[in-house]
């Protein structure tokens, strides 16, 4: 006997849901990586964390709408409010990811770093973030060793991204 039975594994609907919430945030993680790389040599700090939740907002909205309309074009019908809802609420992430990132930011920028300095501390920051949000993702996945490794390299692999973008970008 293994130790688990069917009462111990989730319903399809709530795998699905986490794994879209998991997806979500490290999509978030990214975008978020992305305007701060993109901003943080030319915005002033809040000017950079605001525009950092607006896009991501921007975003959610796009990736709802993309979603439901994708599964609804199907069924011939609009989706319903509760469908709308549950929708959006599981793809919140995306936003919430950017938050661990943003508070860095200020901080670092209240400690008196340049706000070119305080992104780059907040991209670092998005880049472990990634590193455990790949891990986390492999885990559910049930993978272990190289590929568990491999699933999280990439994932922090396009935090890294970012940061090269940020050099490009700024010099």
């Amino acid at each position: 006997m293994t130790g688990t039975s069917a009462a111990d594994t989730p319903p399809p609907a709530a795998h699905s849901t986490a794994a879209r919430r998991r997806s979500a945030g490290i999509y978030g993680t990214i975008v978020a990586s992305a305007v701060l790389a993109a901003g943080g040599g030319h915005l002033r700090t809040v000017p950079l964390a605001v525009t950092v939740l607006v896009t991501l907002l921007v975003y959610w909205a796009a990736e709802g709408y993309a979603e439901l309309l994708s599964e609804q074009i199907h069924a011939g019908h609009l989706p319903t409010r509760g469908q709308l809802r549950a929708s959006l609420v599981a793809i919140w992430p995306m936003v919430t990811a950017s938050y661990v990132p943003l508070l860095v930011l200020l901080v670092a920028r209240v400690l008196g770093a340049t706000t070119r300095n305080a992104a780059i501390v907040a991209l670092v920051v998005a880049i472990a973030l990634l590193l455990v949000h790949g891990w986390a993702a492999g885990r559910a996945a049930q993978l272990h060793g190289l590929r568990l490794l491999a699933v999280t390299a990439i994932a922090g692999g396009f935090g890294i991204m970012m940061v090269l973008l940020k050099l490009v970008v700024t010099h």
